[in-house]
């Protein structure tokens, strides 16, 4: 079950107790409920406060809507406990999902990994104009131009049409900065527009013109071009990619399990800048993994380099989709 899934089971749970009169027939079902990643020292995987919100429109205490909530999500597969904590936090504790179950999954979808059911294929560029596009936009209308486009492209993977940023100042680029385009590239100067909420005036550092590790901009992009690379390299050495577990790739697991949570949060707050920071996450974690996926020295190619070649190629396909997502271009070889 992905943290996506559990939200969704959440709504699910809420709605069927309502139907069943566990609950009062005031209370609002949300749209979404939000789920997050346990704080340090908390119980479980992931957690939720949404008995706190149904419980203030219904006059019942938060623990009693937890407690009515939690048995109904303990049977479900893919959750393994769930636990009240405080005055009525679910807590949750899922069933470990093999590294071999991940990869499949992002197989499966592909570019569009962590998209909601029926939203269909990455909205790229075909749908709404990637930064490229935007080279003949006037200084003062880019920044606007850019955010909305991405935030449309996030939006519309989570199923939604026409989602704009409603009656949210977009703050554009500061004149001090000049012709960003120029001096940056169009996808150097998109994701540094795009890294910062909107309200908020976009900075550009001189780390986007570094082509080395201290870019984090460099790194995602880079990082989706070692992938394919381990590919090419793998098949010079005569093998492929199969998925299988991988021991020691808990940083790299998590950011790929986290990535369909992110991008429904990233489209329900219409924020970007939530899936920019995923893809620093997932590809310092990949640059990370990426030394222990080929043979080396007089090593032959094993069951266990091809689960690596396969958790790491997972990996970049799901970089390559979240740029797609920002409208920046995702190149196949860098440096």
């Amino acid at each position: 079950m992905t943290p996506v899934d559990l939200s969704r089971s959440v709504v699910c749970a809420l709605r069927r107790a309502v139907e069943d009169g566990e609950l009062p027939v005031g209370v609002v079902v949300p749209e979404r409920v939000v789920v997050e990643r346990s704080r340090p020292g908390g119980v479980g995987d992931y957690a939720s406060p949404v008995a706190f919100g149904v419980a203030k429109g219904a006059a019942v205490a938060p623990r009693a809507v937890a407690e009515v909530l939690a048995p109904r999500l303990a049977g479900l597969a893919g959750i393994e406990r769930v636990e009240i904590t405080g005055a009525g936090f679910l807590n949750f504790v899922l069933a470990e999902s093999s590294v071999g179950e991940v990869v499949r999954g992002i197989r499966a979808r592909g570019a569009s990994y962590g998209f909601a059911p029926g939203a269909g294929e990455t909205p790229g560029a075909r749908e709404t104009p990637g930064a490229d596009a935007f080279l003949d936009v006037p200084l003062g209308a880019l920044r606007e131009r850019v955010v909305h486009a991405a935030v449309q492209r996030i939006v519309r993977s989570q199923g939604v049409e026409g989602g704009g940023v409603a009656a949210a100042r977009i703050a554009p680029v500061a004149k001090r900065d000049g012709d960003v385009r120029a001096r940056y590239g169009v996808d150097g100067a998109a994701w540094a527009m795009l890294c910062v909420p909107g309200h908020e005036t976009p900075v550009f550092p001189a780390w986007l013109l570094v082509q080395d590790e201290s870019s984090e901009f460099f790194r995602v992009r880079y990082a989706h071009s070692r992938a394919r690379a381990l590919t090419r390299n793998a098949e010079q050495l005569g093998f492929q990619s199969e998925p299988g577990e991988v021991p020691g790739a808990g940083a790299l697991l998590g950011a790929l399990r986290d990535h369909p949570l992110v991008l429904e949060a990233a489209a329900h707050h219409r924020a970007p800048e939530r899936l920019v920071r995923q893809l620093v996450v997932l590809a310092d974690a990949l640059l990370d993994f990426q030394y222990h996926v080929l043979p080396q020295g007089d090593e032959k190619p094993s069951a266990a380099h091809r689960a690596r070649l396969a958790l790491a190629e997972a990996a970049g396909t799901v970089l390559a989709g979240g740029l797609a997502l920002l409208g920046i271009d995702a190149p196949d070889h860098y440096l």
